[in-house]
């Protein structure tokens, strides 16, 4: 099982820790929510806890949780800017269809 960060999404994550002034990584996750069933949450880790897998990317730890990781197995993170929109995108590929907005998927 693996999840990686492109170089784009490393060098954003690492600038966001730089600035917040602490953190080990970046804790990637599932939860229900969405139109399509589940949704990805990120945030700014810390403290691993026990059972966290952890995957080294591009010099950033990316912690998920065991629940999270059979949804994510093989994702890969990237960071990328559209017009006006920047931000996070999920390559997921155990997704079998996402909603309109990108915010959720169903697996």
């Amino acid at each position: 099982m693996a999840v990686t960060l492109t170089a784009t999404a490393a060098t954003r994550v690492q600038k966001f820790l730089a600035s917040r002034g602490k953190g080990i990584g970046l804790r990637l996750g599932v939860k229900t929510s969405g139109c399509s069933g589940m949704a990805y949450t990120l945030e700014f880790v810390d403290e691993a806890a026990p059972e966290d897998a952890i995957f080294d990317c591009n010099g950033v730890k990316v912690l998920i949780d065991p629940a999270s990781l059979v949804y994510l197995d093989g994702t890969e993170l990237d960071y990328g800017k559209e017009g006006l929109n920047e931000g996070f995108k999920f390559n997921n590929p155990n997704a079998q269809a996402s909603c309109g907005c990108g915010e959720s998927f169903t697996v």
